[in-house]
């Protein structure tokens, strides 16, 4: 059975056994606490093993949970846990501090469980919000002494209810993905399992690396395929610095790895020096979704770490719906891969006819292996979501003569500039490469001339500057002009996602009148 390790300056390591053991007793603390089945749970925990411990928890009361960004203020996070439901918030200390909590008390009618391993603290509340302070002098009790004096559930567990994910609100206030529960197909966590081999190729003995948020839905889902493996084990990083991956690939002899398109331009951007000191020959899979990955920057980490790299095209509403294999990349740059076993895809046009090959046009999937899901907290309507029995998140691309797809943008980020279809990404993973730009995004904002402008956010290498005379001149022979960025912005930092995602309606804000 794998273990669940905890990286930094030392590994805290917990078997498999015994996290199971603290997930029932949590188990049993959720349960006096009123937990049923098909209720919600929400966490918000830094990346930490003890999210695994609250998700099995959650399977042996059958309920679901939501997975909150620790980033975010109180004040986005209370939409979220009112239009979720959920019962009980588990979270790390550290996240909440006396104002955050006095805020919960007041707008809040759930159990709040704060905790900070290995101490955790006890919050709870009457269901009309008020504090409850029955058996305690304070609204404060440990949860450590809540579970040693709990009798752990026993028995199995109840069949998997998930993720309650909600997307991340870039576009408006979040939407919750809730999928329907379909007795008909298998235990959606036997799903996950199936994936561990399928999608990520895992044996017996394997040990896989994050870094990236457990917030987020890919690196979690990835996490899960692991926790449902059951004989790999798991390596959690607080975040990601590039150097320290490299030396934790070594440490611990790495051999599959979630390495998002962000931080493998930020392992090229180290000195050759730094990256021949490490021996990385243990890593044998890399798997990269969330955001486009460009062929050059595919193209380098192949020829440093070998053809070990892997991108799948997916999203939290629907799952992973391709995979690419370094070999089919490089003989197909710029390729998503073809649909993994159990899901199609179709390239619709606005009137909803089927697309011809090559053809770009919106991208709607079906996949078999997950329910499907409805959207909770939506405003206006919904009609072009679906289309039988193909459901779309938006995003545009086409498919060649062999079926291999291929992703253009968001349609909502495609930018229409002088009657000329542009797609931020393309723009994107040129200017990236310039060696004073850190981070960049690119973005459509209005123009009485050209209908929309160009504008690229830039965010400069510390103690670097560049110019828009800069980017036009790294652009010359590598882009057509009408993709030329007509304005830059230079940011101090970008509102992006540990994944890749950019939050790009906060960059626009600036050039609306």
């Amino acid at each position: 059975m794998g273990n669940f390790n905890q990286c930094g300056s030392t590994v805290d390591t917990i078997s498999r056994e015994a996290l199971d053991l603290r997930a029932r007793k949590i188990a049993g603390v959720l349960r006096d606490k009123g937990v049923v089945e098909h209720d919600v749970i929400a966490i918000l925990m830094f990346n930490h093993f003890g999210v695994f411990e609250v998700v099995e928890a959650c399977r042996y009361v059958g309920a679901r949970y939501v997975l909150l960004n620790w980033h975010s203020p109180i004040a986005e996070l209370l939409p979220i846990l009112s239009d979720s439901g959920a019962k009980v918030l588990l979270a790390h200390d550290a996240l909440l501090n006396s104002d955050d909590v006095d805020t919960l008390c007041n707008h809040s009618k759930i159990h709040i469980i704060t905790e900070q391993a290995p101490q955790s603290v006890l919050l709870r509340l009457h269901k009309d919000g008020s504090e409850n302070t029955e058996n305690s002098d304070t609204r404060v009790e440990p949860l450590s002494s809540l579970v040693s004096d709990v009798h752990a559930i026993e028995g199995s567990p109840l069949r998997f209810k998930g993720m309650f994910p909600y997307t991340s609100g870039s576009t408006g206030k979040p939407k919750g993905i809730k999928r329907d529960e379909d007795l008909s197909r298998p235990d959606p966590f036997l799903t996950y399992k199936g994936l561990s081999e399928a999608l990520m190729q895992l044996q017996a003995g394997d040990r896989f690396y994050v870094s990236a948020p457990l917030y987020h839905s890919a690196p979690h889902a990835l996490t899960l395929c692991c926790l449902a493996a059951g004989n790999v084990d798991v390596y959690i990083e607080a975040k990601f610095e590039p150097e320290r991956f490299l030396s934790d690939v070594e440490k611990h002899r790495i051999t599959h790895a979630y390495i998002v398109p962000t931080m493998m331009v930020r392992l090229l951007k180290l000195p050759q020096e730094v990256r021949d000191k490490y021996d990385v020959s243990s890593l044998r899979f890399s798997l990269s979704t969330g955001s486009a990955l460009p062929s050059d920057v595919k193209e380098a980490m192949i020829a440093w770490f070998g053809p070990i790299f892997y991108e799948s095209y997916g999203a939290s509403e629907l799952g992973f719906m391709t995979l690419v294999s370094s070999q089919e990349a490089l003989a197909k740059p710029n390729t998503v891969g073809k649909p993994i076993a159990g899901a199609k895809l179709m390239i619709l046009r606005e009137d909803k006819s089927e697309c011809d090959t090559g053809e770009v046009g919106v991208i709607y999937a079906q996949l078999s292996m997950f329910a499907p899901f409805k959207y909770t907290n939506t405003t206006g309507t919904l009609g072009d979501l679906h289309v039988n029995e193909y459901t779309t998140v938006g995003d545009m691309g086409y498919l060649d003569d062999d079926g291999y797809l291929f992703i253009c943008d968001r349609k909502k980020d495609m930018i229409i500039s002088g009657g000329a279809n542009v797609f931020p990404v393309e723009i994107e993973s040129v200017i990236i490469h310039l060696p004073e730009v850190a981070d960049c995004a690119v973005f459509g904002a209005p123009d009485s001339e050209f209908g929309e402008k160009i504008i690229a956010a830039v965010q400069c290498v510390e103690g670097k500057t560049v110019s828009l005379s800069d980017i036009h001149q790294y652009l010359e022979g590598k882009l057509a002009k009408f993709k030329w960025p007509k304005a830059i912005q230079l940011c101090a930092e970008l509102p992006r996602e540990d994944t890749g995602k950019i939050f790009k309606n906060k960059l626009r804000e600036a050039f609306i009148d």
